[in-house]
């Protein structure tokens, strides 16, 4: 039994059965038609998106018995000869077997013969970058000038590779990925034609996997056929791409909104003991953070409809993913965007993918605990659920609980402490009350996100509770210890400025033009040391964050420029000191010089003979 696969079986063979490529097909079927053919073509595109086979359908075209023709028949002698591969004029050659220079010599010496039924000799060469330069300078004087009936057709996946003397001698095609779209079209062709049935489910992962190529896709959906029969589920081709079930990354999403630790750390245990690589899953998960994203920022009214030209994803999943998106703001999805982002490029180097995966995941987790993020802080009382997407951290709900918290015993109509009578039902609250609050908050107190505030209780003075003072973080101690712990991390940390310091927070900001000191800065391991050293310096637990700020921006110096600031006005103190002592006054007035610099030398210690 001859049995064919897929890709070659349902080859086009002709330019309209052409997908994924309107921009070449029109442009030949253009030329054909008024009569414009170029000598030399050269096509270039990544693997199974149809060189090969518009380079056929294009020999076809030319050679036609009612051609030159943009739609041949297929049927004549000459068609169907191309089609077989058996015609004497049209001559397949592998460029990657034939690269010498004799090759092409051969070339040279045949192109004189005329065609033997068609009109044109018609050469493909295939794999063309894979000859070498000696025979590519060989084919210059033939590919520039050749005989009236020869056509040249290149085909390439390297066109990097390609000598520019070469390039400029043919008409150059770029070759598209085909979109996913396309590709599930014809897949679900195919499997009509051979009566396979499929689930949709199943012709998105496969086109997923296919990266652009049909020749990919269709080889997939032969595999997953022997795989699974006649009937092929989703979990079936899941199970032969070894793709990572969604059910996986929706109960990550899950516990990263909940904020569980310990349940995202049992996901990743789970996927382990399943047998799935994490590099993977890591993918999946930040596509899936992005595809959060897109619904959280595009408008609600446009639906699924509005979003499947930005998603590569079925109705259902994309309903899906607009419920989930409702959870979480824009800020938030950002956040864990680049977290993950930062796990994936770190899990490719890393000879521990699962060390780096779980530390991601517990970042993501405490995300709200540790730098509350606009949009971050649920209203009182409110699920995140229900909260609107893309709602600031004040929502209606939780705002007038905050204002009386922050006014503390102050109605929020007066000016004066509350008496000892009954707290009355909180009042809608006035713009008078909102912008002028009664008292401030303690300077870097951080809001506990998640926490629902509550009412100060009424009492009779208007003292307010009153915490324990917290001690500024000594930016001199940090980069002293930095500069002694971590020498080649304080080169890089000195060049950001200072942008705002907190309880549990500081905000360093890097101009454009230090953007590889934030980059390194921003590395995972360099971070942690830099937490660990303000965590250490300042008795309590410290987070820095790392932004871009424009130039101009930051109101303060950078913390290089506070280092030079401080040596020189210990410089400029010890040059004080040193003119007030006795023995270089008296110094000074017998020579009568001038005191300039001073210079602190170690002290050596005096031994014993």
């Amino acid at each position: 039994m001859d049995y064919q696969v897929s890709a070659r079986q349902y080859r086009p063979t002709t330019f309209t059965e052409v997908i994924g490529q309107p921009h070449v097909v029109q442009t030949l079927v253009n030329a054909i038609a008024s009569g414009r053919i170029a000598h030399a073509f050269l096509f270039s595109g990544t693997r199974g998106v149809g060189k090969t086979t518009v380079a056929r359908i294009l020999a076809k075209a030319l050679n036609c018995e009612q051609g030159p023709t943009g739609t041949p028949c297929n049927t004549c002698v000459n068609c169907a000869e191309i089609t077989q591969g058996s015609s004497v004029d049209v001559i397949e050659i592998d460029g990657a077997s034939n690269t010498s220079v004799d090759d092409v010599r051969e070339i040279r010496e045949n192109v004189k013969f005329t065609p033997f039924h068609g009109r044109f000799r018609v050469y493909i060469i295939d794999e063309v970058h894979m000859l070498s330069n000696s025979a590519f300078n060989a084919l210059l004087k033939t590919l520039e000038e050749p005989p009236a009936h020869v056509k040249f057709i290149f085909a390439t996946t390297e066109i990097h590779k390609i000598p520019a003397t070469i390039l400029s001698r043919c008409q150059h095609y770029n070759f598209r990925r085909i979109p996913r779209t396309e590709i599930i079209q014809r897949l679900r062709h195919v499997a009509a034609e051979t009566g396979v049935t499929v689930e949709t489910r199943s012709l998105a992962a496969i086109a997923r996997a296919s990266e652009g190529s049909m020749r990919d896709a269709l080889s997939l959906l032969d595999q997953a056929v022997a795989f699974a029969g006649t009937s092929v589920r989703h979990e079936d081709v899941a199970t032969l791409l070894g793709a990572v079930p969604q059910e996986h990354v929706r109960a990550m999403t899950a516990a990263i909104l909940a904020q569980d630790s310990p349940a995202a750390l049992r996901v990743i245990a789970q996927l382990l003991d399943q047998g799935h690589d994490l590099r993977v899953y890591c993918a999946d998960l930040v596509e899936h953070l992005r595809n959060l994203l897109v619904a959280a920022v595009v408008p609600s009214g446009d639906g699924a409809c509005g979003l499947q030209g930005l998603m590569d994803c079925s109705e259902d999943e994309i309903d899906q993913i607009v419920t989930d998106a409702q959870a979480f703001s824009p800020d938030q999805l950002q956040e864990l965007f680049r977290i993950f982002s930062q796990a994936e490029d770190g899990l490719r180097l890393s000879a521990h993918p699962r060390f780096v995966l779980e530390t991601a995941v517990v970042r993501a987790t405490r995300l709200g605990a540790t730098a509350p993020s606009a949009g971050a802080t649920a209203s009182a009382g409110a699920s995140p659920a229900s909260a609107p997407r893309g709602a600031p951290a004040s929502t209606p709900g939780g705002a007038p609980a905050a204002r009386s918290t922050a006014q503390g015993p102050y109605s929020p109509g007066g000016s004066g402490p509350s008496s000892q009578t009954a707290p009355r039902p909180p009042a809608p609250p006035s713009p008078s009350a909102v912008s002028v609050p009664a008292s401030k908050p303690a300077a870097g107190a951080v809001a506990r996100p998640g926490a629902v505030p509550r009412m100060a209780p009424a009492q009779t003075s208007p003292k307010p509770a009153a915490s324990a003072p917290v001690a500024p973080l000594k930016w001199d101690l940090v980069l002293d210890r930095m500069e002694h712990q971590h020498p080649n991390i304080a080169a890089f940390l000195v060049q950001g400025t200072v942008i705002g310091t907190e309880q549990h927070l500081v905000t360093i900001g890097y101009p454009k033009q230090a953007s590889v000191a934030r980059q390194m800065i921003e590395k995972e391991e360099y971070l942690r040391l830099v937490n660990e050293v303000c965590t250490a310096t300042a008795g309590r637990s410290m987070r820095v964050r790392i932004v871009e700020v424009e130039d101009g921006e930051a109101s303060s110096s950078t913390l290089a420029q506070i280092r030079a600031a401080r040596e020189r006005d210990r410089k400029q103190a010890l040059l004080e000191q040193t003119r007030a002592h006795p023995v270089v006054k008296r110094a000074l007035e017998i020579f009568g010089g001038e005191l300039v610099e001073v210079r602190q030398t170690a002290s050596r210690k005096e031994t014993s003979p």
